[in-house]
């Protein structure tokens, strides 16, 4: 199996993926992270963040901006070690993100709040994956009437 951690969708059929309706009812986004050691802004500024740093400032923001459109981050943690299977190198943190749908995921990224915020997660990211999932039972989501 081979992967490429990337910030943007690599490929057109990706592109014309994400404007699809998707399935109906609730996605789990599991995003992959990878961190740059440094943080390089696009636009050249002087910065001592890190990587890691920089996307904390984005994360921050961009809960807000998932509340807002109706989600909900499940789950952000370090990844610690790789105990089944194989990989080159691992990545640095996974966050689970629920949406509505992916309508509400697409507005969100869409939106003039998430082009602000979105300078510190280029700035700090090498790369990620981000897999859409389908939520076939999950206690929480249950909990919360989701």
């Amino acid at each position: 199996m081979q992967y490429a951690n990337e910030l943007f969708p690599s490929s057109e059929a990706q592109r014309l993926e994400i404007l699809q309706p998707g399935p109906a009812g609730p996605i789990v986004m599991v995003n992959l992270l990878k961190f740059k050691a440094r943080a390089e802004y696009e636009d050249g500024r002087a910065t001592s963040l890190s990587g890691r740093d920089a996307y904390a400032i984005y994360a921050a923001a961009v809960t807000k901006l998932i509340v807002a459109e109706g989600g909900l981050v499940l789950f952000n943690g370090d990844v610690n070690w790789l105990m089944i299977g194989q990989a080159e190198s691992l990545w640095d943190q996974i966050a689970l993100v629920q949406y509505p749908d992916r309508a509400a995921l697409l507005r969100m990224s869409m939106s003039d709040a998430y082009s602000e915020i979105g300078v510190h997660r280029v700035a700090g990211l090498a790369g990620q994956l981000n897999i859409e999932t389908v939520p076939r039972y999950n206690p929480l989501i249950k909990a919360l009437g989701r």
